[in-house]
């Protein structure tokens, strides 16, 4: 154990450390994609909660976004619903509509905010339907294989992309020290709600509010190489050729593909980290060994 001296001037060493991180990143805002693994145990709950909150106590503006799969899944499992998954994406019915929103908007949301205001944060929850925060459209997806003459166009019901963010209500609580928790459904023009991924969500609005960072959580400790090293301080065009030559394939190329649209977009960096390391996001932004796979544009 160290002694009372030592445990000090621990402290005063990581705040030496963090201060030039706190100095560049103050008055910035932050897009955080908090969702899957990183929901798993309350351990990482409550140590997502506590990053979230000193991020704001120093001066940082985050902004979170939250999946919330594996709750949707369990629920419609208990009410008898079946799953269907077309190219990754879940196919939603009204029915299937009904209990998304009923997770995403209510209990998981609801759980994220409790959760870092019980850790003395100020945070308010959103679904993309107040004030027309996400405003959405149908997505299309279409199949082709090299016996078919034309792609064939398949209904995947109120699964949706995003067609504008209102800036508007994002700017005015983050200026008025609120933590914005947003769940991701859209809102059509007539009114339709809309299943969006949480990933795509969170970059539309890192690029709608001009974000300094894109953080996007996950399961795994970064993007790696074929011989499983974690690959970093990636340009925009060397993603696009790991792309090109298989690297990145699979279940990584969407959330990949977001973090690259996002950059491209002018968001300042993006980055995909593990979820599943406590104090992940303080490790990356406070500190001279960040973790996780870093995506800029040069």
């Amino acid at each position: 154990m160290l002694l009372d001296h030592d445990k000090a001037a621990h402290v005063a060493k990581v705040l030496t450390e963090a201060l030039p991180y706190i100095q560049r990143y103050v008055g910035k805002t932050l897009v955080i994609k908090y969702g899957g693994n990183a929901m798993e145990s309350e351990e990482l709950k409550n140590s997502f909660a506590r990053d979230i909150v000193s991020m704001k106590a120093v001066g940082i503006n985050p902004i979170v976004v939250h999946g919330g799969g594996p709750q949707i899944g369990d629920l419609l499992k208990r009410l008898s619903i079946e799953s269907h998954f077309i190219n990754g994406m879940r196919v939603t019915d009204s029915k299937t509509m009904d209990v998304v929103e009923m997770v995403l908007g209510g209990s998981v949301n609801k759980e994220i905010v409790s959760l870092i205001n019980q850790n003395g944060g100020n945070a308010i929850g959103l679904t993309g339907k107040d004030a027309r925060l996400i405003q959405a459209k149908k997505l299309n997806v279409t199949h082709k294989t090299s016996e078919m003459a034309a792609p064939e166009i398949i209904d995947v019901g109120q699964v949706g992309e995003v067609a504008g963010i209102n800036t508007n209500l994002l700017n005015m609580l983050v200026s008025s020290d609120f933590i914005p928790v947003i769940a991701p459904i859209g809102v059509g023009d007539d009114g339709t709600s809309y299943n969006i991924n949480a990933d795509l969500v969170a970059g539309k609005v890192a690029e709608a509010v001009k974000a300094e960072k894109l953080m996007l959580l996950t399961n795994i400790a970064g993007l790696l190489d074929k011989e499983g090293n974690i690959l970093t301080g990636l340009t925009t065009q060397q993603v696009d050729e790991l792309i090109e030559n298989g690297t990145i394939y699979g279940g990584m190329l969407p959330k990949i593909q977001c973090a690259l649209d996002a950059v491209k977009g002018g968001v300042g960096s993006a980055l995909i980290l593990d979820g599943r390391v406590a104090n992940a996001i303080l490790l990356e932004i406070f500190t001279d060994k960040g973790i996780g796979t870093l995506i800029t544009c040069h």
